[in-house]
């Protein structure tokens, strides 16, 4: 199985006492894959993945694979700061039918090229599904260099990344030193990413806009011109979607489609008053809101 296209980064449903809602999980699943996504990943840092139990990771990955039922491919987010419980929680998830697993470095510990690469090549010697590597130096306090990104796409296994420097010529630079053994996926700017070479977008803008992320990538590839206009309009929302409140950010914007997923967790607290009036005039820009 090949990943290519907009994968949603799934945002994780909490009901009102703040505890992970499966039934909404499972509707959400239906509603992403109808309107056609490509993929889903769950339990990545929209997922609030550290802000889960062991015991809820494994609730809302099996879920989300039982829900899939191989429609479309499902990457479990499985990062740990310790890799013997990163092992622990990817083979949980190709136990569970898991396509895929996407790994952040240890965000903690900073570690070094050298343990990164011990990191790594542990996790995918476990798996025989692949490994998507998530590079996010915001968060994880480290930078997957594309000269290292080589070196691990010479494991076997480790075959995709998501990149989210920022930097749009990274992916030039990845597919350099990768030498084809390698798929990049954008984490930001999609449409510039897609042009200089990724095959697929980490989109977090795919939980409130589905169809529309994937008719960027669709529109771009297909080489009609028009993905570029679909992205433009889309701009102000991806924007709006990233930095520091991305996670409250996006739980407002699905309240404001009409598919509330519950506030983040602590510390997390639901998006300010001020940014939530801003993304609401987005939303209404781009047709987005529920009809009240």
């Amino acid at each position: 199985m090949t990943f290519k296209g907009s994968y949603t980064v799934c945002v994780t449903p909490f009901d009102a006492e703040g505890r992970v809602d499966l039934e909404a999980l499972r509707a959400y699943v239906d509603w992403q894959i109808e309107e056609g996504v490509h993929g889903l990943i769950p339990l990545g840092s929209t997922g609030e993945f550290l802000s889960l139990t062991r015991e809820e990771r494994t609730a809302v990955a099996e879920v989300v694979i039982q829900q899939t039922a191989g429609r479309v491919p499902v990457l479990i987010g499985t990062a740990a700061e310790w890799t013997d419980e990163a092992v622990s929680l990817s083979r949980e998830a190709e136990l569970l039918g898991a396509d895929g697993v996407m790994l952040v470095p240890p965000y903690y510990s900073s570690p070094t090229d050298e343990e990164l690469v011990v990191h790594f090549t542990r996790v995918a010697e476990a798996l025989t599904i692949p490994v998507m590597l998530y590079n996010n130096p915001f968060t994880a306090n480290v930078d997957l260099s594309a000269a290292l990104v080589g070196r691990l796409s010479e494991v076997d296994n480790i075959s995709y990344i998501k990149d989210t420097s920022k930097n749009v010529h990274r992916v030039t630079e990845l597919l350099e030193a990768c030498q084809g053994r390698m798929t990049v996926f954008a984490g930001y700017y999609p449409w510039e990413s897609y042009l200089a070479g990724a095959e697929g977008y980490s989109s977090v803008m795919s939980n409130i806009a589905p169809k529309l992320s994937a008719q960027t990538f669709e529109r771009t590839v297909d080489g009609s011109g028009e993905g570029r206009d679909l992205y433009v309009n889309s701009l102000p929302l991806i924007n709006a979607l990233a930095g520091d409140l991305y996670v409250s950010a996006t739980k407002a914007a699905m309240q404001m489609i009409g598919r509330p997923m519950g506030d983040p967790r602590a510390p997390r607290l639901p998006l300010p008053e001020a940014k939530r009036a801003e993304l609401e005039t987005i939303m209404r820009n781009l047709g987005l809101l529920a009809e009240a």
